[in-house]
């Protein structure tokens, strides 16, 4: 294991002030060293390397070393260096322990059941990585297209046409930080500040916050999703809605085709943009297909928005989204000021994982696993004398509570006891929103999902 600390010496500031040179090297190390810039076992400049890089001469430098070293401050090792030593005096208050960082997970559901990706297809990636890494392709010592790759462009669309039914051209396609990547240089490149939105209540989280510079209508789902009826009256010159219609989240509701084209209709009518997000359509279990609405719109008003994070691991940081043409120029142009493209190697892999068909063996492999977790945690609720809505599609099932019902509480009970709830009132956002729990379920073995349910609703009272 590799246990030398970090040589930072070649980068390291020393600004001595005016007067004679070894002096005023001397207190401007001496000063770092109390203040705690350079801890114990910090390896100093060599003094020739020092000399040079202060324009003074290197007897100057020695001259400070050996001042530093005699006062304890520094000891010199043969062969290896300068270095701070064991123990100096730190004129920087002493303060509390230092709390290491926790990580607390907020009460986003988007985050619900994104699972584990399969072992399997982790050493499939893995051997790609290793092989662009062996064998760097250009791309990857040159600042790369903001647009993204157009390799993994093209292996995204012909996947978007065969899988979800849409008309494209690889000339759409943007590959983004996933998907929240995507809705943030939506909300800013295609949107003004204060531009009304329609967004489904109860909803995503985290598209609320992706739109937060903008004002926010909430337009109520049913059974049958969106009520495009509602938002006509609540705010019919809307520039936007955010839809999930495939497995609306939270409440895992299709939307209906009449829904549908009514939303492509008042889309067309008021000029507005259809933001699709088809965050979790690789995992449906039961039924036909559903093509996705960017399939359906001949007018060229839907955004459409996917992403990885889901399917493989949200540590990969690759999404996409499929634009109208003429929303491709100022999303590129942000998207070139922000943080200028993609990871190249990233998509050089992912790119190859498509293209050798290694993602479509995961997702068949991936569907068994989280079709197995769905239905241990069905049967789990439905011994405690849970009902619940069975999900055809997703990642995630809602457990609805009576009206009376404390969600919030219950789902921090559930949480502590080690199961992954969320709550449902928590994500409207209108006042005396539907009560229940939303729960994940992938990334789990079944026997583990169904202990967790066990304690988590005891811990809840509602078993």
């Amino acid at each position: 294991m590799q246990t030398n600390r970090p040589d930072w010496s070649a980068l390291m500031p020393i600004l001595p002030e005016q007067g004679p040179r070894a002096r005023a090297i001397y207190a401007a190390l001496r000063q770092r060293i109390e203040e705690g810039a350079l801890p114990s076992g910090t390896k100093l400049p060599p003094t020739r390397d020092l000399a040079a890089r202060l324009g003074v001469a290197r007897g100057a430098v020695v001259a400070a070393f050996e001042m530093l070293a005699a006062e304890g401050f520094t000891e010199a090792k043969v062969g290896s260096g300068t270095f701070v030593a064991e123990a100096v005096p730190c004129l920087v208050p002493a303060g509390p322990a230092p709390v290491p960082p926790v990580f607390v997970a907020r009460d986003l559901p988007g985050d619900l059941g994104l699972g584990f990706p399969d072992p399997q297809s982790l050493d499939r990636l893995r051997a790609i990585l290793a092989r662009v890494l062996a064998r760097p392709p250009a791309a990857l010592f040159h600042y790369g297209d903001p647009q993204g790759d157009a390799t993994l462009r093209a292996e995204v669309a012909a996947y978007l046409r065969a899988a979800r039914g849409l008309r494209l051209d690889p000339a759409q396609v943007v590959i983004t930080t996933g998907a929240q990547g995507a809705l943030d240089l939506v909300a800013r490149a295609v949107l003004a500040p204060g531009d009304p939105v329609w967004m489904e209540d109860p909803g995503y989280p985290s598209a609320k916050a992706a739109f937060a510079a903008q004002r926010l209508v909430p337009v109520p789902v049913d059974d049958e999703g969106l009520d495009v009826a509602a938002g006509r009256v609540l705010c019919a010159g809307a520039r936007a809605a955010y839809v999930t219609p495939s497995h609306q989240f939270p409440l895992g509701v299709v939307l209906t085709m009449r829904r549908r084209l009514a939303l492509l209709d008042w889309a067309a009518e008021a000029g507005a943009w259809v933001v699709e997000d088809d965050y979790d359509s690789e995992f449906r279990f039961a039924g036909p297909p559903l093509a996705a609405m960017q399939g359906m719109d001949g007018r060229g008003r839907v955004i459409y928005v996917g992403t990885f994070s889901k399917a493989l691991m949200p540590g990969l940081r690759l999404g996409y989204m499929v634009l109208p043409e003429p929303l491709l120029a100022p999303v590129i142009a942000l998207r070139g000021r922000a943080d200028r493209a993609p990871s190249a190697l990233t998509q050089a892999a992912m790119a190859e994982f498509l293209a050798a068909g290694h993602f479509a063996q995961h997702l068949k492999r991936a569907r068994r696993r989280v079709r197995a977790a769905r239905d241990a945690l069905v049967s789990e609720l439905a011994a405690t004398g849970h009902r619940v809505r069975i999900p055809e599609q997703g990642l995630h099932l809602v457990v609805s509570l009576s009206d009376t019902a404390d969600d919030l509480r219950l789902a921090g009970l559930a949480r502590a006891a080690g199961l992954g709830a969320r709550s449902l009132s928590a994500m409207s956002m209108q006042p005396g929103g539907r009560k229940g729990l939303v729960i994940g379920f992938s990334g789990h073995e079944p026997e583990t999902l169904a202990a967790a349910v066990r304690r988590g609703l005891a811990a809840a009272g509602l078993t």
